[in-house]
């Protein structure tokens, strides 16, 4: 995981805990829970595509006549 990617689960798991934490003392709240989701489904996207951009095929050196040759 990149950097980014990491401070978005970070940031994920911090408003999972404030989200549960205003739950507890003031009730329940549909949007607030909504956008944690919204939250946690964008960064599952973003691991995923992380995962995937570094699990791609390796590229080969160009070859042909615009090659450097010694």
């Amino acid at each position: 995981m990149s950097g980014p990617t990491k401070t978005m689960a970070v940031l994920t798991c911090a408003a999972l805990v404030m989200t549960t934490a205003y739950t507890v003392a003031l009730g329940s709240s549909g949007w607030l829970w909504f956008g944690w989701v919204v939250l946690g489904v964008a960064t599952i996207g973003m691991a995923a595509s992380d995962s995937a951009a570094a699990a791609g095929p390796p590229r080969r050196p160009p070859t042909g006549s615009g090659a450097a040759r010694p």
